[in-house]
């Protein structure tokens, strides 16, 4: 047996710029690889990757050193398993169920998602991530929690404030210290809320948890609105723009998209390509062997879907956008226990929604300079910005 080599040169600002030859490297030279700058090892194949997330018992969500806890304030269940992490999963569930989107939110997203693009001046370079892909994101999740009356603009900004946090492996002082001040706010918010959804019981998040037979305690039904709130913008935001911005660099694929009126497929194309939340941490329980590498017990292992979900073993040509391609199974949504609760909401949103009704208000929409889309983010990527001519 051998241990994990380690790669002593690689920083975090190099996987925040660009990590995807350094995972195209990691998958032929050292799949399995220590890397200090972030205290873990790295997982970068996909059989390893969903080995590690379909068994909790082996390789438990409970990782010690997750700045997770420290931004949120919490210990939460993302960081649990078994019948712990279920009860809280299961308290809020049902306002994500297909069934509910479809009979109370689904008119509503597509109301909300008119009222965004009715805004967007028709002739004129817009930047969409900022105008409409973040925006609508935060509207919809406003509604799914049962945060009507929230800002978008505060919506978005507690939920970067929690990514920033979560994703501070460095344990820098400047991202918790803004975590800390919006953790503040959203209890306070919270608390407001709570009477309107005693005395009018509703499928929102915060309602079904409040109105529960059986419910959790507080103080873990406000860590899972803010989970939701941290994964719940950006996951569809990045989503829909890396979409948007494949589409409009492959016009080819753009018109066969339109004839077909395959969104779901260029929706699970955009999320493999480039997952928004690219890396997860799972603690091993016991000493153990991966592909003839040792992994003491204790150690932190990081799983990099990103990462998985350009394996050669599964995807032909994986770095490249192709909406067409050969079906395999990608990890942008995880697997296991733990799999995304808000994938459907995504799903639905986004790839039955969003994407249709933006293509058919701008069908001549097309993005000049792709090279002035920066793309940037370690355990959370996507473009931070979109300037789009609308036509």
């Amino acid at each position: 047996m051998a241990t994990a080599p380690v790669d002593e040169s690689l920083t975090l600002e190099q996987l925040t710029r660009d990590p995807y030859p350094i995972y195209r490297r990691m998958r032929a030279e050292t799949p399995i690889v220590r890397v200090p700058a972030a205290n873990r090892i790295f997982l970068t194949r996909a059989k390893h990757t969903r080995m590690v997330k379909d068994d909790p018992e082996l390789f438990s969500s409970d990782d010690p050193v997750t700045p997770m806890r420290r931004a949120f304030l919490a210990h939460t269940l993302m960081r649990k398993d078994g019948d712990e992490h279920r009860r809280e999963r299961m308290a809020m569930q049902r306002a994500y169920s297909p069934k509910v989107i479809d009979t109370d939110w689904a008119d509503l997203y597509r109301k909300i998602t008119a009222d965004y693009l009715d805004r967007l001046p028709r002739g004129e370079t817009v930047d969409v991530f900022t105008d409409l892909c973040g925006p609508v994101a935060a509207r919809i999740l406003a509604h799914v929690l049962g945060l009507d009356d929230v800002s978008d603009a505060d919506m978005q900004r507690w939920s970067q404030v929690l990514i920033d946090g979560a994703g501070n492996f460095g344990f820098a002082e400047e991202p918790f210290r803004l975590s800390d001040a919006a953790n503040a706010e959203m209890d306070a918010v919270f608390e407001q809320c709570i009477p309107r959804h005693l005395a009018e019981p509703n499928n929102s998040a915060l309602s079904v948890m409040l109105n529960a037979r059986d419910p959790i305690s507080k103080g873990q039904m406000f860590a899972n609105i803010k989970i939701a709130i941290g994964g719940g913008i950006n996951e569809p935001r990045d989503a829909l723009a890396t979409i948007i911005y494949g589409l409009l660099t492959n016009p080819d694929q753009l018109e066969e998209v339109k004839r077909q009126e395959a969104w779901a497929d260029a929706f699970e194309e955009g999320i493999r390509w480039v997952a928004p939340i690219q890396a997860s941490s799972r603690r091993a329980t016991r000493d153990l062997v991966i592909d003839g590498i040792d992994i003491p017990e204790g150690v932190t292992l990081m799983t990099i879907q990103a990462s998985a979900n350009r394996d050669e073993a599964l995807f032909e040509d994986g770095e490249v956008f192709n909406v067409f391609r050969a079906k395999a199974p990608h990890q942008a949504f995880g697997s296991g226990p733990h799999h995304c609760a808000g994938a459907h909401v995504s799903r639905r949103t986004v790839g039955d929604i969003m994407l249709p009704m933006l293509f058919e208000r701008f069908p001549g929409m097309t993005l000049d300079r792709p090279e002035d889309v920066v793309w940037s983010g370690f355990g959370f990527r996507g473009p931070l910005n979109l300037p789009v001519r609308l036509t």
